[in-house]
């Protein structure tokens, strides 16, 4: 498999299924406007968050090599993360939850490399570099705060999901292309938000990944740290949004102790969050983390493990008390009168594994239609076969060439030939291969004679059920990527030749040889063809005051009625604060 991203002493270690995600950075693609857009948040949010963001932020920004000035090289990010045991990756938007924890999981963070546009510089609904590379890659600089991250996609990435969580993705992805695309319809846009709305009114009882989406965002996107009357920001949606790292800060925001009660509590991406939850610190992250993963099916296993597999409709594994692990698309399970699995039933490609690792001659070629098996005790047998010694296998006629007739506590009969048994490392018995058999629960036939040979997984129990494969090479098409893609922004000539205006201020900043002539000329062409645009008509003024030019009493002027306007009133009012302008008029 080509490898179409740069490999390094991090990145290498990803899985191969996640290399799909993975995309070139459009660095090309950022218009003079964009690195304009990107350095007047990181100026903004740098001067406030300074006096409200956890002290990991500002240390942060510098030990991963992110600059005010530019939009991060991806590279050049990689190169100084490396040093904390971290990577940065490129990717299109949001991609599906379980690959983004599992990248994470790994000590990767998946940047959505697209730039807001000017017209959503306080928040963005689409996650983009802004966001992700000044959010998220700066407090992981914090070591405890690091392994909460790292544990947290180890942990996230089994979750089980619906099979309405994949379309909620997919209608969140569609919603927010579509709200950061300005060539996007209104009618496109009001029917993409009523379907993320129908799907949140609907959704039902929420999954472990429903849960635990709802715990990333509100500590990973949305945390705050502290005290409930004095907190600090640390999540990367606040950090990265100079409309919310303000508001969240009023009182009109509650603020909740941050408990596993948050994992029920829903967020709307679309919108300014109502509440946020405050950590007292880093650890108790962790330790809501591990209260959490205690109720996961990965932990309690079961029937209710088998049956969240079954309503997710999507690939996933158990593992029996033998260590014996299936995966596989699972269609059914028959539980006994107390409620206790006695037998499952997977459809399709299967796969069965030990310890994460495929057994040899048991992959999807060897079960290409599903697997089914039955779960417990022999009846009137108080040794699981699991426990048996050879000995005892020979007591109860458990051997090669034998023909057997078994009946499981459950009420799950097995009547055929032993071939064989496959054991693991130590031993202990996983599977018995079995020819001529039957299998039936009562009167319905579960496995035929002319089925072919059965293979019976040796269990009494399911101790675990988790999202995925247990080997992930065992299938080709672990995880998808979605076929709505990151729209490209059209621009128009008219738009174009404004971010030549914005070029050319760019160079002016760090040339050491400025015309105030040319300001001048920049300036009226502003104020004749682009009335609207703000953002440069701030530049000029910050280069004109660097320089001392006569002209900055005239672009300040310009700037005052540009301030009238309500939109542009708040954003110039910070851009001329930043600027240390005294002079500010409503």
């Amino acid at each position: 498999m080509n490898i179409h991203f740069q490999l390094n002493d991090v990145t290498k270690k990803l899985p191969k299924h996640l290399h799909k995600f993975v995309v070139k950075q459009p660095y090309e693609e950022y218009t003079a406007q964009s690195q304009a857009v990107w350095r007047y948040v990181m100026r903004i949010n740098i001067d406030y968050l300074s006096k409200v963001a956890h002290n990991s932020y500002l240390t942060g920004l510098a030990k991963t090599g992110i600059s005010a000035e530019r939009i991060p090289y991806m590279d050049g990010m990689n190169r100084i993360l490396k040093d904390i045991g971290w990577a940065a990756v490129s990717v299109d938007g949001f991609i599906p939850p379980n690959a983004f924890m599992e990248f994470q999981a790994y000590n990767v963070l998946v940047i959505a490399s697209d730039m807001r546009t000017i017209d959503h510089i306080e928040y963005t609904p689409a996650p983009d570099i802004i966001h992700e590379a000044a959010g998220h890659a700066p407090i992981i600089a914090n070591p405890e705060y690091a392994e909460y991250l790292r544990r947290f996609g180890e942990i996230g990435c089994k979750a089980i999901s619906s099979a309405k969580d994949f379309e909620m993705y997919e209608a969140i992805r569609l919603l927010s292309i579509l709200k950061e695309d300005p060539n996007s319809s209104e009618k496109e846009t009001i029917e993409a938000q009523q379907t993320v709305e129908y799907l949140q009114d609907n959704m039902g009882e929420l999954s472990e990944m429903a849960q635990i989406r709802n715990l990333h965002w509100w500590t990973v996107e949305y945390g705050m740290i502290g005290t409930l009357e004095t907190p600090k920001i640390y999540g990367a949606g606040l950090l990265s949004s100079i409309g919310e790292s303000a508001c969240c800060m009023k009182d009109e925001v509650k603020k909740r102790p941050y408990t596993i009660e948050a994992a029920d509590v829903n967020f709307d991406i679309t919108k300014p969050q109502p509440q946020l939850f405050v950590t007292p610190d880093f650890a108790h992250l962790s330790l809501v983390l591990e209260q959490f993963a205690n109720k996961m099916a990965i932990r309690k296993g079961g029937v209710k493990g088998l049956q969240k597999l079954i309503n997710s409709k999507n690939r996933g594994t158990i593992e029996l008390s033998t260590g014996i692990q299936i995966s596989g698309v699972f269609t059914q399970v028959i539980a006994d009168e107390n409620n206790k699995p006695i037998y499952f039933q997977t459809a399709g490609l299967t796969a069965l594994s030990n310890r994460d690792k495929e057994l040899i001659g048991h992959g999807v070629e060897k079960h290409p239609n599903g697997f089914g098996s039955p779960i417990g005790k022999l009846k009137g047998i108080n040794i699981p076969i699991e426990n048996m010694s050879p000995r005892d296998l020979e007591a109860y006629q458990i051997f090669e060439g034998k023909k057997v007739s078994l009946e499981f506590e459950g009420g799950i009969k097995v009547a055929g030939d032993i071939i064989t048994g496959t054991r693991d490392l130590s031993g202990k018995i996983l599977l018995i291969s079995i020819e001529n058999c039957t299998v039936s629960y009562k009167e319905t036939i579960l496995f035929k004679p002319e089925d072919g040979i059965y293979n019976m997984a040796v269990g009494k129990e399911v101790i675990s059920a988790f999202a995925g494969a247990a080997d992930i090479s065992s299938f080709q098409d672990e995880g998808e990527v979605s076929k709505t893609k990151t729209r490209k922004i059209r621009y128009t000539n008219k738009e174009k030749e404004l971010y030549a205006l914005y070029e050319e201020v760019r160079k002016m900043r760090k040339a050491n040889n400025i015309s105030e002539k040319n300001m001048i000329i920049i300036l009226d062409q502003l104020k004749k063809d682009f009335p609207d645009d703000w953002l440069l008509s701030l530049e000029l003024y910050e280069v004109a005051l660097q320089y001392h030019f006569l002209v900055q009493k005239e672009i300040l002027k310009y700037l005052l009625i540009l301030q009238k306007n309500e939109r542009y009133y708040n954003l110039i009012r910070n851009g001329l604060n930043l600027l240390k302008v005294k002079k500010i008029e409503k």
